[in-house]
């Protein structure tokens, strides 16, 4: 076999530390939390209306979410911005992830190589 193969043996690698370096679905992840915060938005707004009470916070959230009022609409309108804001957000933090990582992975893959053929001219 020739010495630059990938011959190496995974199956002592454990089944978790394997799991650690699978990339993230990145529009998996951007639903998962748009979805989650938007409906915390959705559902706080709906117990403020029902309440009749609200915090002093949540009228600021109009200065990000275009249309939002504490109102039933307003809830609908807080909901999709939110989910838009937070999917656009966890695609971007798995897409980062799954960059960082492959970058380590690869410069680690690189100094492995460079340290197996460094001794290539020693040899003819």
């Amino acid at each position: 076999m020739s010495e630059l193969t990938d011959d190496r043996d995974t199956s002592e690698v454990p089944p978790d530390l394997v799991m650690a370096f699978v990339p993230l679905h990145k529009r998996a992840f951007g639903m998962a939390v748009g979805l989650t915060l938007g409906g915390l938005v959705f559902l706080s707004t709906v117990m403020a209306v029902l309440r009749a009470g609200y915090p002093e916070f949540m009228p600021l959230w109009s200065n990000y979410f275009y249309g939002y009022t504490v109102s039933w609409w307003g809830a609908f309108v807080g909901f999709a911005w939110a989910f838009l804001a937070f999917f656009v957000a966890g695609w971007f933090t798995a897409f980062l992830r799954n960059f960082i990582i492959g970058v380590n992975l690869w410069i680690g893959y690189t100094r492995v190589e460079i340290d197996r053929t460094r001794d290539f001219l020693d040899h003819m």
